[in-house]
C-alpha cells in the first residue's frame, strides 16, 4: 500500500507528468533536467518521484495502458469471435498511432514500472485470448500465431507514421490499413 502524497508533493507530480505529456506529444526524448527546468522544479523534486526517463515515460503512457486493458477484458466478454478480436485491434492500433507515449513502452523489453509489466501481460493474454477463440472459431488463418499480433499492428503503425497527419488522420489511416489486413486474415467472407 502506497502512502498518499502531500498536496505540494502531489502538485509537483502532477506538474513534472503534464510537462512529460506535453514533450513526448511534441516528438521531444524525456530528460529529467528538462522536465524540471519546464516544470519550473528542482532537479531533486523530479528524480525524487521518477528515478529514470523510463518511468516518467510510462507514467504518462500509463492511463493509455489502462484503457486498452480495459478494452481488452471487455472484448473477452463479447461472444462474437471475429468481432471482439478486430475490436480490440482497432483499439490498439488506434492507441498506438494517437498516443506517442505508447510505442516505446509497448516496445521496450523491460519496465521501470511494475504496473507498466502487468498492463503489457494483460494485454498480451487478451490478444492472444482473443485470437484463440476466432481461431477455434474458423474465423481467421489457422496459422496466424499470437506472436504474429504484435508485428502486424507495429507493421501498421509504422505505415501510419510515415505519412504523418493530424491524430485523427492517423487514427483513420491506421482503421483502413487495419481493415484490409483483417479481410486478409479472415477465412470466412464478411457477411453483406
Amino acid at each position: 500500500m502506497t502512502t498518499p502524497l502531500r498536496k505540494d508533493a502531489a502538485r509537483n507530480w502532477q506538474r513534472i507528468v503534464s510537462v512529460a505529456r506535453d514533450l513526448v506529444d511534441e516528438g521531444t526524448p524525456l530528460q529529467l533536467n528538462d522536465v524540471a527546468r519546464r516544470a519550473g522544479l528542482g532537479v531533486g523534486t523530479v528524480y525524487r518521484h521518477f528515478a529514470t526517463p523510463e518511468a516518467l515515460l510510462e507514467t504518462v503512457a500509463a492511463p493509455c495502458l489502462e484503457a486498452l486493458a480495459a478494452h481488452g477484458q471487455q472484448a473477452l466478454t463479447d461472444a462474437d469471435p471475429w468481432r471482439s478480436l478486430t475490436g480490440f485491434l482497432f483499439h490498439t492500433v488506434e492507441a498506438q498511432v494517437t498516443d506517442a507515449a505508447l510505442p516505446p513502452v509497448a516496445a521496450a523489453a523491460t519496465d521501470a514500472v511494475p504496473r507498466t509489466t502487468e498492463l503489457k501481460k494483460s494485454l498480451a493474454s487478451a490478444g492472444a485470448t482473443l485470437l484463440a477463440r476466432a481461431r477455434d472459431a474458423g474465423v481467421v488463418r489457422p496459422d496466424l500465431a499470437a506472436a504474429d499480433l504484435v508485428p502486424l499492428m507495429c507493421g501498421i503503425a509504422h505505415a501510419v507514421s510515415v505519412h504523418g497527419g493530424t491524430p485523427a488522420d492517423r487514427a483513420d489511416a491506421a482503421h483502413r490499413y487495419l481493415a484490409a489486413l483483417l479481410e486478409g486474415l479472415r477465412t470466412t467472407p464478411p457477411s453483406a
